[in-house]
């Protein structure tokens, strides 16, 4: 099988918070693998049989093949150039609880609500500094709020200023932004009001890290509009990037992927040094997992549900190999 050829990726703004470039550091880095009009590497059919042959033979996505299987799809600002159902449970149009592909929407929307001040914008909330780290789900809660308490959340002061996956920042900012009283329905409602109506989504918590329902077509068009710079989080795709892997950064306490990526406003940066290529991607707890390359010229999506631990990184490792075959134009 091709080796995933390592892109050296170093942090701008070092370990900890720092200015946000709109993720230049990691998109310039990383643009030797991005297609332009004038590229005289593989055509679009033949980056797209090498997605196709990754996503049927691939072992990171063979695992994931049984017993449901999963949907993948590969496009750009314009159209999915690419897709595929691997056996017969998922497709476009199925409705999946996404997890934590919510935190990539909530950064959309805080973005875009502050897209004229970003300074405004709590980057220590944004990119999970903000020592909000008891929190756990909330089944049942009716509101933001409700669910902030019902979900245990509170301040840990040991965590303050640093990085702690988990949603509890998240719940505490989206009450700080007026947003507690709101319950399903009315928090889907002002998502869309900012991210377009076209984006088909609701919440099957009150939840904005973790609550959403989404169909892969509805997911897919959300990460057009990003692609197409419909949508301000374009522009700032890894801006503000912290580290996050505590075995390699003194600002990090706890993280769920075991590779020295950063984390942006709402969304991990794929930039490890040593196997990294500078994807954003928001991986959810049921593997969910969606991606735009580091260039910014394409997005892809690998979309299922499965409740067993480390489903998110089983998604990963498939999303990443049909990924790579579609940049090279070839799978072997």
């Amino acid at each position: 099988m091709r080796t995933w050829a390592a892109v050296a990726v170093i942090c701008a703004v070092g370990c900890g918070g720092g200015s946000d470039d709109g993720g230049t550091g990691a998109a310039d880095a990383a643009h030797s693998g991005a297609v332009d009009a004038g590229d005289s590497g593989p055509t679009l059919e033949e980056r797209v049989t090498a997605a196709e042959m990754a996503a049927a033979s691939d072992p990171a996505c063979t695992a994931i093949a049984e017993p449901d299987g999963f949907y993948w799809e590969i496009g750009d600002a314009d159209r999915a150039v690419g897709d595929g159902s691997i056996g017969a449970d998922y497709t476009a149009n199925t409705l999946l609880q996404i997890a934590s592909g919510s935190k990539l929407v909530w950064g959309a929307y805080v973005v875009e609500r502050f897209a004229d001040d970003m300074g405004a914008i709590d980057v220590e909330a944004m990119t999970m500094r903000s020592g909000y780290t008891s929190f756990d789900h909330c089944p049942g809660a009716l509101t933001v709020a409700g669910c902030f308490e019902a979900g245990g959340n509170a301040h840990n002061a040991v965590d303050d200023g640093f990085y702690f996956y988990g949603g509890g920042h998240f719940q505490r900012y989206a009450i700080d932004l007026g947003l507690g009283a709101k319950g399903k329905p009315a928090l889907a409602a002002e998502i869309q009001r900012l991210l377009g109506e076209d984006i088909e989504l609701s919440y099957w918590i009150p939840e904005p890290a973790a609550g959403v329902q989404m169909t892969p077509a509805a997911y897919a068009r959300f990460l057009r509009k990003i692609l197409a710079g419909e949508l301000a989080i374009g522009a700032h795709l890894g801006g503000a990037a912290v580290c996050t892997l505590p075995a390699a950064c003194p600002q990090a306490h706890d993280s769920p992927v075991d590779k020295a990526w950063h984390y942006s406003y709402g969304h991990w940066v794929e930039d490890d040094p040593a196997t990294g290529d500078g994807a954003f991607s928001s991986p959810g707890a049921f593997g969910f997992y969606p991606w735009i390359d580091a260039s910014k010229s394409w997005y892809g999506l690998v979309a299922r549900k499965d409740t067993g631990q480390g489903a998110y990184l089983e998604s990963v490792a498939c999303g990443q190999a049909i990924r790579r075959a579609f940049m090279a134009g070839a799978y072997e």
